[in-house]
């Protein structure tokens, strides 16, 4: 039986909810605006860079018009996990800007706060990053791009924080391991050396691993390889975070033989994708990730969303055209889930392995058209 030490690191907020009040009735106007809530500043402003790159990205190749209509964004800097700052963003956005969609979100306890804004308001709002599985139950106008954590480690074992463990455990058991061990880790510690030499301890046949994207897998990458928990000693597994670009660079080439699952990589092997990266790199010097793919594709169903309407923001509208929505995206077939309006996609099996003088993500197995495995498990 192969024994797993778990670590993972989870985001929790407490939300205190207030009525949202002032909401101005739907305009007829030439002017479509979308509000962003994204982290601009603080620890992870790089993921709300790169995210609203796609964005800018999608709109630069696409035009700022759809449906004879001027696209506007109004962009809002929550600085980090804020819930109530997004929540009072969005009522802001909602009440002074007349904003008719929200957009953005890269934390968990954001998205959530800025749910019942979406629902009390009756505002179409695209999720572009935020994994938690609850997440688009907080609002009926809610619908998401990105991933779920459970959609990849539950498919992963056979998985932010609490579901990637949860989640992860389930299937590895399910299919005979045995998880002798689990840690989290609090989302503002830079410093995992303890945690990782705790793990360490425990002598695992293998070590699962779920951070958030931004700054934390290269620290992550770095304590791992100072105290020498490597491909060669231990198996290293986790979801994509900890083998995107910045951290491979902090791990070297004892990163070689780490195995994630991860729903997109820019080594992906796709014409589309192809087109993508080179694009994205043309137009901020730089390499797209997962917030990247998340928000160009967040920006792909609101285009759509207001061309099946006609330009109509009405939100429940603009649900319903989202709704069943399917399309080839640089990481490959995604949809929109008709019932739970969650992203259904590709999840894909990678080693990360030398090639020349770069270290890359090879896929080597995919599973198709995964739905969140947490909703499915929900009473109808």
């Amino acid at each position: 039986m192969t024994r797993l030490f778990v670590a993972c690191l989870g985001l929790l907020a407490v939300l205190v909810g207030t009525p949202l009040v002032g909401v101005s009735a739907v305009q007829a106007q030439q002017t479509i605006k979308i509000g962003v809530i994204l982290p601009f500043s603080g620890q992870f402003a790089d993921t709300g860079i790169q995210l609203d790159n796609g964005i800018k990205l999608y709109m630069q190749q696409h035009g700022d018009t759809v449906a004879g209509k001027k696209i506007e964004v109004i962009r809002k800097d929550v600085g980090g996990i804020a819930p109530e700052v997004a929540k009072r963003l969005a009522q802001e956005l909602v009440v002074r800007d007349n904003v008719d969609i929200l957009a953005g979100f890269a934390l968990t306890p954001n998205a959530l706060a800025a749910g019942d804004v979406s629902a009390q308001a009756k505002k179409f709002m695209v999720v572009m990053n935020a994994a938690t599985s609850i997440v688009t139950t907080k609002s009926p106008y809610m619908a998401r791009t990105s991933v779920t954590l459970p959609q990849i480690d539950e498919v992963f074992g056979d998985g932010p924080g609490i579901d990637a463990e949860t989640s992860f455990i389930r299937g590895f058991e399910a299919a005979g391991g045995k998880a002798v061990g689990s840690v989290r880790v609090p989302v503002a510690n830079p410093d995992f050396s303890a945690f990782v030499q705790r793990a360490k301890d425990t002598n695992p046949d293998a070590i699962f691993i779920f951070v958030p994207g931004g700054a934390q897998p290269a620290a992550l990458g770095k304590a791992l390889a100072s105290r020498g928990i490597t491909p060669k000693t231990t198996k290293i597994l986790g979801n994509g975070e900890i083998a995107m670009e910045d951290a491979l660079k902090n791990m070297g080439d004892d990163a070689v033989g780490i195995i994630t699952a991860f729903h997109y990589d820019p080594s992906h092997d796709s014409a589309l994708n192809r087109q993508f990266v080179t694009a994205y790199v043309k137009m901020f010097g730089r390499t797209p990730d997962i917030f990247s793919v998340g928000g160009y594709d967040g920006m792909r169903l609101i285009y759509d969303a207001l061309a099946k309407t006609g330009g109509k923001t009405d939100g429940q509208a603009l649900i319903d055209a989202a709704k069943g929505m399917a399309w080839e995206s640089p990481r490959g077939p995604i949809a929109i889930d008709k019932d739970t309006r969650d992203i259904v996609q590709t999840v894909y099996i990678r080693r990360v392995e030398k090639v020349g003088d770069r270290l890359v993500n090879v896929e080597f197995d995919k599973i198709a058209d995964v739905k969140d495995p947490v909703k499915a498990r929900m009473p109808k």
